[in-house]
Order: structure tokens, then C-alpha cells, then sequence
């Protein structure tokens, strides 16, 4: 088992590592531009994320909620609010439903408050592409989803 830490900014609000893949920020800081090695892009508004690398966010006909990221099929739970499934990989929460437990075979570590995600738990010793972005767009849309009800 492997131990990547998840790493913030000083205020604490983004997140600015997953393991050893840095994460940039625009000239604003407002919108993450590259993940690691990977770019990322936005639309025209800059609201809705287009791109992670070389995978492409596809969304619905209302343009508000991913279908799929790359190859694999975003799946939602019964109320159509939380992700349920990406491609092979099943995210599943807390018992409160507010937090997200697991993504696939990795596990989420939360800090003492229990408000962010400290650490991801690989059975694996690498985080390959794949999990980086999956990891990426979970936590990233939860932040967004957060930041939408406050």
C-alpha cells in the first residue's frame, strides 16, 4: 500500500498537489491549468472543465453535468447529484453521504475536522495517469459542488 498526500494552499481552499503532481493555477488562481504533466482546459466561460491531458469532458444536453471523462462513462446515483461511477472505477461515500470514501481501489483520508481530503491510500505503488485524473475531476468537482452551496 501507498500513501500520496493531498496538499492545499495556505488558506487551505485548493488544492494545489496529489502526490508528487503539482497542481498550476491560472493567473487568477481561480482555475486549475495543469495537473502534474497534463494540461487542462476550460470552455470560452472558463466554467465548465473541457479537458484533462488528453481525455475530454463530455456533458449533457443541458451542459451541466459530465457523461464521460475520456473513455469512461460517468454514471450518477438515484437522485442524479453525486457520482456513483466512473468507467471501472466505483466512488463511494460516508455514511452521511457528504464525503467521498473511496475511488475504485483508492481510499480517501480526511484531517482531523474531517472537511478535506488529506491523503489517498493506493493499494498500488504509483498513481498512474488514469487514477490522477479520475482523482483529479472527483475532488474537483466535489470543490465545486461545495463552493455552489455555501
Amino acid at each position: 500500500m501507498a500513501t500520496f498526500q493531498l496538499e492545499y494552499d495556505r488558506l487551505g481552499s485548493r488544492l494545489i498537489s496529489v502526490g508528487d503532481a503539482g497542481i498550476e493555477y491560472d493567473i487568477l488562481g481561480t482555475r486549475p491549468c495543469k495537473l502534474g504533466t497534463q494540461d487542462l482546459t476550460f470552455d470560452h466561460l472558463g466554467t465548465r472543465l473541457e479537458t484533462i491531458g488528453s481525455a475530454s469532458v463530455s456533458y449533457d444536453h443541458l451542459g451541466t453535468r459530465p457523461r464521460t471523462l475520456g473513455e469512461l462513462e460517468i454514471e450518477y446515483d438515484r437522485l442524479g447529484s453525486r457520482i456513483a461511477r466512473i468507467g471501472t472505477y466505483e466512488v463511494t461515500y460516508d455514511r452521511l453521504g457528504s464525503r467521498v470514501h473511496t475511488i475504485g481501489p483508492l481510499e480517501l483520508a480526511y484531517d482531523r475536522l474531517g472537511s478535506r481530503a488529506k491523503r489517498v491510500v493506493s493499494p498500488v505503488d504509483t498513481l498512474g495517469d488514469l487514477d490522477l485524473r479520475v482523482v483529479f475531476f472527483v475532488l474537483y468537482r466535489e470543490e465545486r459542488e461545495r463552493a455552489k452551496s455555501d
